[in-house]
């Protein structure tokens, strides 16, 4: 089998300045099905996760570039998507962390809950139920928000939640009934009219 010297296409048409070395004709065709297949989902999991689409696209890259330089644990990934997705969620930490982020995450999350939302409920309901929903998942910590997300939004399964999130499959399931479990405390309350309970005191207090 060639071993290919040259590096793996990225977006724009030029690849990657570093490779893994000794990586094969077979393996820079395989890097590329997968670029392929894979650039949509995960572009739209930066995009919803991003307030300038030319910091999402800056992401991107630098997602595709770690996982050419990675290449060996892509390939060997039980499911690649939900492993891409857990190097853009470190990508968007490190880049958040080198600069001011101009919206809070829970303000993104809730403007794109609320497009959702107005689509589906009805003409009527005014803006009682957005409002609802936008507190409820402001209200809760980030750590829920990003697992409910990566369900309902990315479509990842609980198996795949723990490949996105780095932890393991126990742990996640965790995560997940605890989020979806103060997703639902939160918008009871609201529809109560009482105050949402704060997470992190429950929390706390459990």
């Amino acid at each position: 089998m060639q071993r290919s010297s040259g590096p793996a296409p990225s977006p724009g048409g030029s690849g990657p300045p570093d490779g893994p070395t000794g990586t094969t004709d077979d393996e820079r065709l395989r890097f590329e099905a997968l670029f392929r297949d894979s650039y949509p989902a995960v572009l739209g999991y930066v995009l919803r996760r991003t307030t300038d689409p030319a910091d999402a696209a800056d992401v991107v890259a630098e997602t595709f570039l770690v996982a050419w330089r990675r290449l060996p644990d892509l390939l060997t990934a039980q499911s690649p998507r939900p492993w891409l997705f857990g190097v853009a969620r470190n990508v968007l930490a490190n880049h958040d962390r080198s600069r001011s982020r101009r919206d809070g995450l829970a303000r993104r999350l809730a403007e794109h809950l609320a497009v959702a939302a107005e689509r589906a409920a009805p003409a009527d309901a005014g803006h009682e139920h957005l409002d609802r929903v936008r507190a409820a998942l402001a209200g809760l910590p980030e750590g829920d928000r990003e697992v409910l997300t990566l369900v309902a939004w990315e479509g990842l399964s609980r198996d795949e939640v723990a490949t996105a999130l780095g932890c393991s499959r126990a742990t996640a399931r965790v995560r997940l009934h605890r989020a979806r479990r103060r997703l639902t405390r939160a918008l009871d309350a609201s529809s109560a009219g009482t105050t949402i309970p704060n997470p992190h005191t429950e929390e706390a207090l459990s």
